[in-house]
């Protein structure tokens, strides 16, 4: 068990600081907003004022769970407060949906041999800490990200040349993946900044900008109110991230340009293309049958997710894979970049072993 300093008390930190101190984990949150520090001090938990007082307490772990514009100041202000505390030498996490951005305001704010990037792979349409819950984080999927360099490389069984090695503290991804399975019931996937951003772009931000397209085609739509009379269950849930904080998604969207980008102009190609075949009566199976790969996969519905029940967990196949043990020895957090590149996720962290499915 570690203590945990959580700074940003919206959706994703609240429901976190909340999911903590149901696990008997030491929790003490910040928030910029009075409101958000007196909501969270009435719910029993221990706040402090700012970010200095926060690091002030020494926790274990600090979780930056802020806006990504506003990620860059804050990790100054754990710098600094860093500076101030001899002695205390925590593992910094972020909960962005972005990795790459975040790792570079880490990096220039000297925190890189402190991080462990993170992303919970949950969310709803709303913001602020009342609208946070417990069970959003528990028992979820986690992105976890480390850095890779190719400088210098070594060799490992079963590849023929020189691979990259990491750079990250195996010591501090332990303990994040230690507190993600055991005090938060979850799973993590273990990636590179670039895997992750790539496979965020697909399932998350690309979706949330496609959802923004069709609420706004019919925001424009003369027969508007007439079109939102007849909408059910489609309309629903090809739109429900698109009622939340537009400059949230706009944030999101723009840190991961490189990404959404050109996921965005291969969907407008498509989309494009579907358009000159229904103008021209040519065949459309072809933009139909393209999905019947991931058509024996569903995503999962999971009870107790709030009001519209729905968790965002990657899909999986029906049959659980056989179960993986990595020893923790030599380069171990590469080992487990490899497996989860192919599909493995972490379920469980030994004393000296990770285990895989």
């Amino acid at each position: 068990m570690t203590s945990v300093g959580v700074v940003g008390l919206g959706l994703i930190g609240g429901s976190l600081a909340r999911a903590l101190v149901g696990a008997g984990v030491p929790v003490i949150a910040t928030d910029p907003s009075d409101g958000a520090r007196s909501a969270a001090r009435s719910a029993g938990m221990q706040i402090a004022d700012d970010v200095a007082t926060l690091c002030g307490n020494r926790p274990e772990t600090v979780v930056l769970a802020v806006p990504l514009r506003a990620m860059r100041a804050v990790a100054g202000e754990v710098a600094e407060a860093l500076g101030r505390e001899p002695g205390w030498d925590p593992t910094v996490v972020d909960v962005g949906s972005v990795k790459g951005p975040v790792r570079e305001a880490i990096r220039d704010a000297g925190l890189a041999g402190h991080y462990v990037g993170a992303h919970p792979m949950a969310g709803t349409e709303h913001s602020g800490f009342d609208a946070s819950f417990p069970d959003l984080l528990r028992g979820i999927r986690w992105a976890v990200t480390v850095d890779m360099t190719a400088e210098p490389a070594a060799v490992r069984p079963g590849n023929d040349g020189p691979v990259p090695v990491t750079v990250t503290d195996p010591d501090r991804l332990a303990g994040v993946l230690r507190l993600i399975t055991a005090q938060l019931g979850g799973t993590a996937a273990v990636l590179t900044d670039d895997a992750h951003d790539e496979a965020a772009a697909l399932v998350s931000h690309v979706p949330h900008v496609l959802a923004g397209e069709l609420l706004g085609l019919v925001a424009g739509a003369p027969v508007r109110d007439v079109a939102l009379g007849l909408a059910a269950g489609s309309f629903r849930d090809g739109t429900r991230v698109a009622y939340g904080d537009p400059r949230r998604t706009e944030a999101m969207v723009t840190q991961n340009a490189a990404w959404v980008g050109p996921a965005l102009r291969l969907a407008a190609r498509d989309l494009e293309m579907l358009a000159d075949a229904l103008d021209s009566n040519a065949p459309t199976g072809w933009f139909f049958d393209r999905p019947e790969p991931l058509r024996g996969r569903r995503a999962g519905h999971v009870p107790g997710r709030g009001a519209n029940g729905v968790a965002e967990i990657p899909l999986r196949e029906t049959d659980p894979p056989p179960e993986q043990r990595v020893p923790l020895e030599g380069d171990w957090p590469a080992v487990l970049v490899d497996r989860c590149a192919a599909g493995a996720v972490v379920v469980l962290m030994e004393p000296t072993t990770a285990v895989l499915t």
